[in-house]
């Protein structure tokens, strides 16, 4: 019996590890360790509420629910995720990586309760949901970069204001700030900016560069 849970512990650390590699090759906020680790507690959690209590189970006049210990996983599961979820300037990032740790717990917990088809396939689904979907349907929907640039010239912020919107991009929200060096003011403007999916950060690049006076200081 033994054997057969050191199996199932293995299994839920590989499974996670691979749903955690895609996350790290991705350059996410949860990598493979924390996928494994996930995985891999959430199945010793369903092995002992499973199979830790045996002994007690045996005692007259005595009842326990074993699946409210696993029921505790989601619940945990939940403050880590939170924790790669991150709000800045109105962008929230982290939310696939947050539902993807969520989904591994679930696996962990499959093959913890010795469904390893069912974990196995979950894993592959979740894969799919990743990359495949991510893939096929990349130019649907709109998604937000931070744009950071300053320049000497007011004016020239209201030009790169336009050339966005003439390309359909919605500034979401705009901040400036004027620094005096010298008897010059420099203006530092911060930009949120959404825009489709099949535009990256390459674009902004190519669109900003096209002003000689503007000095680039992140795009992401």
């Amino acid at each position: 019996m033994n054997t057969e849970f050191i199996l199932r512990l293995f299994i839920a650390g590989i499974l996670g590890s691979i749903i955690g590699l895609d996350r790290e090759y991705r350059a996410k906020e949860a990598g493979y360790r924390t996928h494994f680790l996930v995985s891999l507690g959430s199945a010793l959690i369903m092995i002992v509420s499973q199979h830790g209590f045996s002994e007690i189970l045996d005692t007259p006049n005595v009842n326990l629910d074993p699946s409210r210990i696993a029921s505790q996983v989601v619940t945990g599961i939940g403050f880590i995720g939170a924790g790669t979820i991150i709000l800045h300037k109105q962008i929230v990032r982290g939310l696939t990586t947050a539902a993807g740790i969520w989904a591994t717990s679930g696996i962990g917990l499959a093959i913890g309760a010795g469904m390893y088809e069912l974990g196995i396939s979950a894993t592959i689904l979740t894969l799919i949901g990743l990359e495949v979907l991510s893939f096929l349907f990349k130019s649907i929907g709109m998604k937000s970069s931070i744009v950071e640039f300053s320049t000497e010239n007011k004016e020239t912020l209201n030009r790169i204001t336009k050339l966005f919107h003439s390309k359909n991009f919605l500034i979401v929200s705009l901040q400036m700030k004027e620094n005096r060096i010298g008897e010059s003011i420099v203006y530092h403007a911060t930009m949120v900016i959404k825009l489709k999916k099949s535009n990256d950060e390459g674009t902004l690049l190519t669109l900003l560069q096209e002003f000689d006076d503007v000095t680039i200081h992140r795009i992401e």
